[in-house]
């Protein structure tokens, strides 16, 4: 109890009146990662102390300090939406999905890259139409083309909430682990075709650009040979490049270089039309223990541990900013709870479809299905797209359906570490 004591005396220089200061715009960002270090660890001991896994710990800690003003204790609350703190939050996202990366090899994905297949597909098209349902039953005043949008912000999942917890109970290098990363890798992706293909029907039906099946296509293209092309690219390039890099003497040199794939990859897949971490997880994935033999062999620690520590450091930002930008008055309003809880139904039932699709002996169907329920910021990103794209002059997500639709994310973000927990220790038991 001491420790935690003593981090409330260092979270309380953050909510005392302060000086003016010298008005540099770095001092605010450092402000704001002391409150979000501390909190992150001090949330994660707790968690760990109750047997829970550590992001559930800091998720909760953002929660907390994200909702001070509800109790008189403000100060903080413009940082939660300051441009440099997410991006330093979006940095902590890819190079989690990096390090993930890391951990995996290209032979492990292939081995379950059909039953990941069949996952994400399960995983896409049955919470899309639970989505729309539940539109069409509880916002019956609303269009086609807003209960189709709803659907559409159910289907992706957010990888990082799952691997963070697989991460931090060890056990990352299970098959079902592989499955879940190799499927929420490609339902983002389809995800994202799904999104293609309603915000153009939407942007049609406005009188904007015309809506094309040829265009859909073309991104469904992209989309596969960026995943197909990095792997078989990288696989031929990357050993060739680090071997050269190895011969080069300075400090740092396999660090930097690592770095730079990564967010070589990051910017391609966004370029393509793809989310960043579906390249940074790729980058990961291809660069496999050989890349590091020439570094290793002259006593310099291997590329995943130059990682670790900085991901350590970003991870966290990503975690407690997802639960600073819980609103919690959001749960006070009937109308916006009972959406979201039936959101919040569909999205976890809808995910338990994917467990139809794994295949092959000795794999937990219930693991995979619960390691899919998480929304993330994937879920926050379709909804704010929702929220730009406008049908006769009306924003196709309102504010009321947004709400829901955070609150929605929030649940399923938190029940995630407990399910998995929970599946698991009834794993371990069984066996």
């Amino acid at each position: 109890m001491r420790r935690f004591v003593f981090g409330a005396v260092l979270l309380w220089p953050a909510f005392a009146v302060a000086g003016p200061g010298h008005g540099d715009t770095v001092a605010p960002i450092a402000l704001a990662l002391v409150v979000i270090l501390v909190a992150a660890k001090l949330g994660g001991e707790l968690a760990v102390r109750l047997g829970q896994p550590a992001v559930l710990g800091e998720l909760l800690a953002g929660i907390v300090i994200g909702n001070l003003s509800l109790v008189g204790i403000s100060g903080l609350d413009n940082l939660w939406t300051n441009p440099s703190l997410d991006m330093l939050a979006r940095l902590g996202v890819l190079l989690l999905l990096f390090e993930v990366g890391l951990e995996s090899t290209v032979g492990q994905m292939m081995k379950v890259g059909a039953t990941s297949l069949q996952v994400a597909t399960l995983g896409v098209v049955t919470p899309f139409v639970l989505g729309w349902l539940v539109s069409v039953w509880l916002l019956p005043s609303h269009g086609a083309y807003a209960h189709a949008f709803v659907g559409a912000t159910l289907c992706a999942t957010s990888v990082g909430i799952t691997a963070r917890v697989f991460q931090d109970l060890g056990r990352l290098h299970t098959r079902e682990a592989r499955i879940i990363l190799g499927a929420a890798v490609i339902d983002d992706v389809m995800g994202l075709v799904v999104l293609a293909v309603v915000g153009g029907a939407i942007s049609a039906a406005d009188g904007g650009a015309a809506f094309s099946y040829g265009g859909v296509g073309v991104l469904v293209l992209k989309a596969a040979a960026f995943l197909i092309g990095s792997l078989v690219l990288g696989v031929y390039l990357s050993p060739r490049l680090f071997a050269l890099a190895a011969r080069l003497r300075g400090r740092g040199v396999l660090l930097a270089l690592g770095l730079a794939w990564c967010f070589l990859l990051s910017w391609l897949a966004d370029r393509v039309g793809l989310a960043p971490v579906v390249g940074a997880f790729s980058a990961g994935l291809i660069l496999e223990d050989a890349h590091n033999r020439g570094f290793v062999e002259r006593g310099e620690p291997a590329l995943a541990e130059l990682i670790r520590p900085i991901a350590g450091f970003l991870a966290p930002v990503f975690f407690v900013l997802m639960g600073a930008r819980t609103d919690l008055r959001a749960f006070a309003a009937p109308s916006v709870l009972g959406l979201a809880l039936a959101l919040t139904a569909a999205a976890v039932l809808g995910k338990q479809a994917c467990s139809l699709g794994v295949r092959g002996p000795g794999v937990d169907r219930l693991t995979v299905g619960l390691g899919m329920i998480p929304r993330g910021e994937v879920g926050l990103i379709f909804a704010n797209i929702g929220l730009e794209l406008r049908l006769g002059g009306r924003p196709v997500i309102d504010p009321h359906m947004f709400s829901a639709i955070v609150v929605m994310v929030i649940l399923t973000t938190l029940v995630t570490p407990f399910a998995l927990k929970f599946s698991l220790a009834r794993r371990r038991g069984e066996n």
